[in-house]
């Protein structure tokens, strides 16, 4: 049954988009019902490939292998760990509730839909590809349409000039959605590259003529080499986590991105970043994680106050939204910074806990900025006494973000500290907790100015409840964030064996690598 699940998970929407290809404009139901079959179809075969897991035999399981090209050792390669079953899940569920969030486009919908379903359909990939350079491009194939997705979809938002740096400002156009697509589209290419030359080192120093991720972990690297490739690793792949100072691509994507964009976005390619760092960084190179997680986990430290604070002074709904996302994503590689089980399983934790609420969080601020045209949180009051639904799913997504027990974001958040504790490192703990503390501040104040204060002005006059389509994101959305909250075995069941795994295979690769050393101490004359 479970023979070729995982290729049908990631096959789905890229076949999904071929169909597209052969559709007239015309047909706008046809090219809707394409896409959502596809992304129903991944979310089924996300569900079953989770349950069908075998958490007592943990593992990699569900094993595809097809040859792509076998004298270089590149092998099409499928296989499913703890891991990655909550992944896959958090990934269908978005992608499910941004195309019914899509319902609406207009505007060359042919191509919107089948740019979404290429991206999601990479996003799938990294999380169940075991050959290091498929992983590889299909991390590119997540990360690009968005420089399309944005450039034509996006919305252009006016950024006052101000400051010593009010002339580049506008020279560079800041707010435009051409400015945002181009800045985010040359930052992640740059880490891109960064990511592929650690690749063919770790190629090349294996000798194996094998891009397989089991032989790269069991080969051994000099310690020096893994101190060079460690931080290409994790600034390559964490500017798309979001990594201070990297993240600046990220608010401006956020704010120009059309709803559904900004659900992927936020709710899924950051998490493929912290999810490349932890595993083909710490996992590849054990050695060189030990000597550099004082720095991810300080940066990572620096990550959640300096989100927390930026988001408490924004006025665009989309910035507090997006500043908030650069801090819970330092919650994810505070984490793994941990290489402890608590840690690492807290960060997976939270990759799912984030996703769902923040792309809850972009999904509503969607419904909120079509009914009012403004995302100016000053401009805004009283909502809730004509979007009650919106105002109490709004408020529920605020509820995870500040760490609310019940709630998914609590779990994530309590696992990380506890784990940062443990491990020793409470400088790291204390500006997490601090973090929350901060988030709780903006989060309520902004849910209170927008809906619960006075009645809305008179001149917005489209306010109204979720229509139709509208209500697929919310409800599926927040039932996740009150599911995984109130009952996080469901995920952490599966997470467990393999932070687990991944942790015994660090420390095995340590051990080896110093009697490896103390050895070739002995032998010197």
């Amino acid at each position: 049954m479970t023979s070729h699940l995982l290729s049908l998970v990631v096959g789905a929407p890229a076949l999904a988009a071929l169909v597209l290809l052969f559709l007239r404009p015309e047909q706008r139901l046809a090219i809707r019902v394409v896409s959502l079959v596809a992304a129903t179809v991944s979310l089924l075969g996300s569900v079953v490939a989770l349950t069908s897991y075998d958490r007592a035999r943990s593992g990699f399981q569900m094993v595809e292998s097809y040859p792509i090209v076998p004298a270089l050792g590149i092998h099409l390669t499928f296989a499913l760990d703890g891991w990655g079953g909550p992944l896959l899940i958090l990934t269908s569920v978005i992608i499910f509730a941004g195309v019914l969030a899509s319902w609406s486009i207009a505007k060359r919908d042919k191509e919107y839909f089948a740019l979404l379903l290429i991206l999601v359909s990479g996003v799938y990939g990294v999380f169940v590809t075991q050959d290091l350079l498929v992983f590889f491009l299909f991390y590119e194939i997540a990360v690009l349409p968005m420089y399309l997705l944005i450039g034509i979809w996006g919305s252009s938002h006016e950024v006052r000039a101000e400051g010593p740096f009010r002339r580049a400002w506008e020279f560079f156009s800041v707010g435009d959605k051409q400015y945002a697509a181009m800045k985010l589209t040359l930052m992640l290419l740059v880490g891109s590259a960064a990511i592929l030359v650690a690749i063919f080192a770790l190629y090349a120093k294996a000798g194996a003529r094998s891009f397989d991720l089991g032989v790269l972990a069991s080969a051994h690297y000099s310690p020096e080499l893994q101190v060079v490739l460690f931080p290409l690793l994790w600034l390559g792949f964490g500017t798309l986590a979001g990594v201070f100072p990297f993240h600046t691509w990220s608010p401006d994507g956020h704010a120009s991105a059309p709803t559904a964009v900004s659900m992927l976005h936020a709710g899924v390619l950051m998490k493929l970043g912290a999810f490349g760092v932890m595993r083909v960084g710490m996992v590849l190179l054990p050695h060189g994680a030990r000597v550099w997680v004082p720095v991810v986990g300080a940066v990572a430290a620096v990550n959640v106050l300096y989100g927390a604070f930026c988001a408490m002074s924004q006025k665009d709904l989309k910035y507090i939204i997006a500043y908030s996302s650069v801090s819970h994503m330092g919650v994810v590689m505070l984490g793994a910074a941990t290489l402890t089980p608590e840690g690492w399983n807290g960060a997976v934790f939270q990759m799912v806990a984030h996703g769902i609420m923040t792309a809850l969080f972009f999904a509503m601020v969607g419904l909120v900025y079509e009914r009012a045209h403004t995302r100016a949180v000053a401009k805004m009051g009283g909502f809730a006494t004509v979007m009650p639904g919106v105002a109490a799913f709004f408020t529920l997504a605020c509820l995870s973000s500040l760490g609310l027990p019940g709630t998914a974001g609590f779990v994530s958040e309590f696992l990380v500290f506890l784990g940062a504790w443990r491990a020793g490192h409470y400088l790291w703990a204390i500006p997490g907790v601090l973090g929350a503390f901060v988030t709780a501040i903006y989060v309520l104040r902004a849910t209170r100015a927008i809906f619960w204060g006075e009645g809305p002005s008179k001149e917005f006059h489209d306010l109204g409840e979720a229509r139709g389509t509208e209500w697929a994101a919310p409800i599926v959305l927040g039932a996740c964030v009150v599911l995984f909250g109130l009952w996080p075995r469901i995920l952490l069941d599966h997470i467990d064996p393999g932070s687990a795994m991944h942790l015994e295979r660090l420390l095995r690769l340590e051990a080896i690598e110093r009697v490896v050393s103390t050895h070739a101490e002995g032998f010197k004359p």
